[in-house]
């Protein structure tokens, strides 16, 4: 094995760990105390950026506007619970890990369920993208570094958690399970405190920014101009909502009883989102915090040098005033439930890959596992996706956000659409009674669910529109159209392999072999030999003359061997030898169009990396050009150099189970390797003029 390949697989090792076989699929599968930080961290982790979005929309409206904001967040805790309900009858209903894009598929039809795919897909991509850019925000807020590099501590957090998922869903759930809990207990105690010493010890807690005032850009809002900036503010808070479907998405990840653990999974899941979401809502107005898009702009008797912190950051710093270490424990959970929230779209992006890619929607390398069964094409793509929104938004939260949310709602909504009618589909066949009262409640819960759903969608469309959500719109349309030409595409190849008809039914009535020449030395010797084993009915060699003076000597040494088989040469005004031998393979093929013609080509086989430079590709390019040729075969023949040798003995090890060489298969092992190896060359030296080409 060359050093760089063995530098190579140990930095694969030492990143990803032991690759895991197929049968340890089962080992991988969740317990509920850890499927929770798993699936539920993004939806959990939202409530550091959401409250804060409802008191920045309404901050243009001015501090009175601030009021509100409580039931902004009621009526988004009110969406939660059924959405939650909703997808409890989904996870029962469809176990197979397909989620909204299985029942709209299903229910709905294939474009349906397209629609959702690429909203769910975009939605992912953008939710690893918020999730990461609010974290550098929240420690930001903390560490002045981070706020100054907010794209490059980004790019880093999103190749941090590709890495950690790469290494199997397990372990990614094991380094998510102390943050997860450890965000919520620590919120959750802060909100306990806070709430003590304001009603219970009398204490005045007060934010920071409570002494400054707001200059609102639209202070006189009435009517229907205020209805829709509380819809935009509503809409801002619906993204607590986000990852709730992902669960839908990684039924098959759990333990089982599968449906029943993912459904309570879910449960858990809403109680804590609301709580959090209520609470910190709430305890912000009650402190007098405030946030805006511009504090230079929107804020009066700003200090000089301030730095707007987030809403949870402002919780902290005022509730645990006069203790630090409290403040400082909630500012890095904080920052390490977002960045690690986004683990919620490598967990569901991968899966839904992987279910469009079986249906021929989406290249079927997404289907694939990896070494530590995880769908490892998919994580690496996710992360790709994320860093380029990261990279061209500048890692702005409320720049991102606009374009977030949309896509989540299309899902919803067309997903409960297609329970509806799941239940109505079976309810025409079901008769037993106790059976038909539980699909009734559950369509009763679906239908609910959908209408609310449905009108959300459309106050996020109609607030955030123009705000950005064209964009993903866009996205979801261009997925969309490429999703239907990659599925086209496939049928189209599966139609002609399968449908047309056969043009090798009937025998080629000769064959004709063509071996490949430049020198003549032992690899030409072994290719000649192998070509007559194969027993063409004729057999040729075949030299391109790029320079007169090694066509002589080869032409001599031909004649004094004893070799039998003629040797063809054929003329190269240009010194090119892939353009020559392609056009005498077609002239064969005119003059007998029913013969097959073979062409033998001999190739070196190294064992060191930096040996490949040190070699042409004229090989490489014949055979890719041979390949396009109808009615002509490509067989390489090896040699492999000393240099291969020690390779393939330490290969040995590896690929040959105990007691192969004791019966006879491990020089035929080792060959077939090494002929297969993409690191074969070819054994044609360069000759003048070669390399200019």
């Amino acid at each position: 094995m060359s050093t760089m390949s063995k530098v190579s697989v140990a930095t694969k090792r030492l990143l990803l760990g032991r690759p895991f076989r197929s049968d340890r699929l089962g080992h991988t599968l969740l317990p509920k105390r850890i499927a929770l930080p798993v699936f539920a961290s993004d939806a959990m982790s939202s409530v550091a950026y959401a409250p804060q979005e409802i008191f920045l929309v309404l901050s243009i409206a001015g501090i009175s506007a601030y009021a509100l904001a409580p039931w902004v967040a009621v009526a988004v805790a009110v969406v939660m619970v059924v959405v939650v309900a909703s997808y409890r009858q989904n996870v029962h209903a469809y176990p197979s890990g397909g989620g909204d894009y299985e029942v709209a598929t299903v229910n709905l039809g294939s474009n349906a369920g397209l629609t959702v795919a690429s909203a769910l897909l975009v939605d992912y991509v953008l939710t690893v993208a918020v999730s990461v850019t609010s974290a550098a925000e929240n420690i930001g807020s903390a560490v002045p570094f981070v706020h100054e590099h907010k794209v490059l501590f980004c790019v880093a957090g999103i190749a941090l958690l590709a890495a950690v998922n790469l290494r199997g869903i397990k372990e990614s759930g094991a380094v998510l399970a102390l943050p997860t809990y450890a965000f919520i207990v620590g919120v959750l105690l802060m909100l306990l405190w806070g709430a003590v010493k304001i009603f219970a010890l009398g204490d005045e807690v007060q934010a920071e920014t409570s002494q400054f005032g707001i200059v609102a850009e639209q202070p006189h809002l009435m009517g229907l101009a205020m209805a829709f900036l509380v819809a935009r503010s509503f809409s801002s808070g619906c993204a607590a909502l986000t990852g709730v479907e992902a669960i839908s998405n990684g039924v098959p990840a759990f333990r089982k009883p599968k449906s029943r653990n993912a459904a309570t999974t879910l449960l858990l899941l809403g109680s804590f989102s609301i709580a959090l979401l209520l609470g910190i809502v709430m305890l912000a107005q009650q402190i007098g915090a405030k946030y805006v898009l511009d504090p230079a702009k929107d804020l009066t008797g700003l200090p000089n040098g301030y730095q707007q912190k987030s809403i949870l950051a402002q919780l902290a710093e005022a509730v645990f005033r006069g203790f630090p270490p409290g403040f400082y424990f909630i500012a890095v959970v904080t920052a390490l439930i977002l960045l690690l929230a986004a683990n919620t779209a490598f967990n569901g992006f991968p899966v839904l890959g992987s279910v469009l890619a079986q249906d021929r929607y989406l290249p079927r390398q997404l289907h694939t596992r990896g070494d530590r069964l995880a769908f490892s094409n998919g994580i690496v793509f996710l992360a790709l996706a994320a860093i380029a929104f990261v990279v061209a938004f500048g890692a702005e939260v409320t720049s991102l956000i606009q374009l977030y949310i949309v896509g989540v709602f299309v899902s919803f909504t067309l997903s409960q659409t297609g329970m509806v009618r799941h239940w109505t589909r079976h309810l025409k066949t079901e008769t037993d009674p106790d059976a038909r009262r539980r699909m009734q409640r559950s369509r009763v819960i679906n239908a609910i669910g959908m209408v609310m759903t449905g009108t959300v969608l459309i106050v996020v469309l109609l607030t955030k529109f123009t705000a950005g959500a064209w964009m993903a719109i866009l996205a979801m349309v261009l997925l969309f159209g490429l999703m239907k030409l990659i599925h086209r595409h496939y049928s189209a190849i599966e139609d002609e392999l399968e449908t047309a008809e056969d043009s090798d039914e009937v025998l080629p009535s000769r064959s004709h072999a063509v071996v490949l020449v430049s020198t003549l030395h032992l690899p030409t010797r072994r290719a000649i030999r192998y070509a007559r084993a194969t027993r063409p009915d004729s057999i040729e060699a075949v030299t391109v003359n790029v320079d007169d003076r090694d066509t002589r000597i080869l032409v001599g040494e031909w004649e004094d061997s004893d070799i039998t088989v003629p040797l063809k040469v054929l003329a190269s005004p240009y010194r090119e030898i892939t353009r020559p031998i392609i056009n005498y393979v077609r002239r064969v093929r005119r003059e007998s169009p029913r013969d097959v013609i073979t062409v033998f080509i001999p190739e070196y086989v190294v064992g060191h990396w930096w040996e490949q430079i040190l070699h042409n590709q004229s090989a490489l390019r014949l055979k890719t050009r041979l390949l396009f040729e109808p009615g002509v075969m490509v067989t390489s023949v090896p040699w492999q150099l000393n240099s291969s040798e020690s390779r393939a003995r330490r290969a040995e090890s590896k690929y040959l189970a105990p007691g192969s060489a004791r019966r006879g298969f491990a020089g035929a092992d080792q060959q077939g390797r090494q002929a297969a190896d993409g690191r074969s060359e070819p054994a044609m030296p360069p000759k003048d003029g070669d390399q200019r080409r």
